[in-house]
């Protein structure tokens, strides 16, 4: 589920990046598997993690990523690397709570809802956006190489978008799971959303996806109030059905009133039931059946306010 997804580049062809030595193929957003006990090398110290819900890559190899294995068969599970060259390494262990120093977080069952504090919880954020986007497109044979595009080039923008500073603020949250076990990153992120705070645009009426507003001028206008917008909603497949969304929804309503937010809007589409129904029970409430300044017929504006 997704709201005010981006739109990827243009491509030609569909599913499957060719095989070969310098990355995993696999999916993040796979269906659940057993739990097993996974001993990785990093930096030269064994750390045991654990690899639930995820589709081990076999008989693949990583660059700078071991394992000792007792199944020597299996390796550790990660997304499809970025296309160029990148310091991202998916087999270090996830930032403690206390470590991630956070503004906002929201505690809820055996996950945490909280910022994103590293680049590989970007990343993977990312790549649940593209698992997203493609997810009805299963049979198609080349998505999986589209799936890394469209991930490659959010994850720069999103980067891009969180370290303005000056008209808008722009997080992103992700859901982590919450426990004793020694993960690593990459096991640890099932969700993930953004909310961006700003004034309205000179000849806005309702508010759109950032970056998006091409019918109006980008000059803020302060002296109307504040409002948050919620986008690019995402939960892992075999994590849904957990209130992962829900409470990230919670913690992105509490963190753009803090930035001074009246009303928080969200785009959904007309048909995406599941959807409708997580933002009625939250609170969230039809202001535009045509989706307020977006040109899409299929989108229908909801806002929250307290």
């Amino acid at each position: 589920m997704a709201t005010g997804a981006i739109t990827p580049p243009p491509v030609a062809g569909a599913r499957r990046v060719p095989r070969g030595r310098g990355f995993l193929h696999r999916r993040l957003a796979a269906s659940p598997m057993k739990d097993e006990s996974m001993m990785i090398s990093t930096d030269g110290r064994n750390e045991e993690t654990d690899t639930d819900s995820l589709n081990v890559a076999r008989g693949l190899s990583h660059p700078g990523l071991s394992s000792s294995l007792s199944n020597k068969a299996s390796v550790a599970p990660t997304p499809l690397l970025p296309s160029g060259p990148s310091d991202l390494r998916f087999n270090r262990l996830r930032p403690s709570i206390d470590e991630s120093d956070c503004k906002y977080k929201r505690l809820f069952g055996c996950y945490v809802a909280r910022e994103a504090v590293i680049d590989e919880e970007y990343w993977i954020a990312a790549w649940l956006r593209a698992e997203d986007h493609y997810e009805n497109e299963s049979g198609n044979r080349y998505v999986e190489s589209f799936k890394r595009k469209f991930a490659s080039k959010e994850f720069h923008a999103l980067k891009k978008r969180c370290s303005k500073q000056h008209g808008e603020k722009y997080i992103c949250f992700v859901a982590v799971k919450n426990d004793d076990l020694r993960r690593t990153v990459l096991n640890s992120v099932v969700g993930t959303l953004d909310v961006c705070v700003r004034h309205p645009l000179h000849g806005e009426k309702f508010p759109e996806e950032p970056g998006k507003s091409s019918l109006h001028c980008r000059i803020y206008q302060p002296d109307q109030p504040k409002f948050g917008y919620v986008t690019n909603v995402c939960v892992a497949k075999y994590a849904r059905r957990q209130g992962i969304a829900s409470n990230m929804l919670l913690l992105a309503i509490d963190a753009a009133r803090l930035n001074g937010a009246e009303n928080i809007y969200i785009h959904v589409h007309k048909d995406n039931l599941p959807a409708w129904r997580l933002y009625d029970q939250i609170g969230f409430k039809m202001v535009d059946q045509d989706g307020g300044s977006c040109r899409s017929s299929d989108l229908c504006l909801l806002s929250f306010s307290s």
